[in-house]
């Protein structure tokens, strides 16, 4: 197993590290749950530099990668939801948004194409992580609902934006 892959999978370990410190309860777990949270996010631009430069891209990296991102991301924003912090109607639009992108890309694949990754998604998986790490430490109101109109724009604008690109995918009468 390549490097690039290794690290996609040290993101899939964190991912219980970081619900673990979510749920004890003691001074400052928080705060750790958000660093294991932050490392978790930052092996994303590692393992994707190292795939690039390294000519280590590989079909299970393509499917691994994105599906930790997923789930690292939607564990957070449900525990916020839990907290009371977070509308669940703002992790809805970010889950359905997912499975709606990760279908078009099955059609895309029965139709020999390939869809890449397109700036608006990188934008809005950074300004999720971004809002979602500053909600592990300021839960003030007007910064709980600054990051719900940027989580929620950036994630209905990059959906739209992937219809809109491959809308030919989408032709029912083929």
């Amino acid at each position: 197993m390549n490097l690039a892959n290794r690290i996609t999978l040290l993101r899939v370990a964190l991912i219980p590290v970081f619900l673990v410190f979510l749920y004890v309860d003691f001074t400052g777990s928080n705060y750790v749950a958000m660093g294991v949270f932050i490392a978790a996010a930052l092996t994303d631009i590692a393992d994707g530099i190292i795939a690039r430069k390294q000519n280590q891209v590989t079909d299970f990296g393509k499917f691994m990668d994105p599906l930790a991102d997923k789930i690292l991301v939607v564990a957070a924003m449900l525990w916020f939801v839990e907290q009371g912090t977070l509308p669940a109607w703002t992790a809805l639009i970010v889950i359905v948004r997912e499975f709606m992108v990760t279908a078009l890309r099955l059609i895309a694949v029965d139709n020999g194409r390939v869809i890449a990754a397109a700036i608006s998604g990188k934008v809005k998986t950074v300004v999720t992580i971004i809002c979602l790490s500053t909600l592990f430490v300021y839960q003030y109101t007007w910064i709980v609902y600054s990051c719900v109109g940027l989580i929620t724009a950036t994630t209905v604008v990059s959906g739209v934006e992937y219809f809109m690109r491959n809308r030919d995918l989408l032709k029912l009468d083929k």
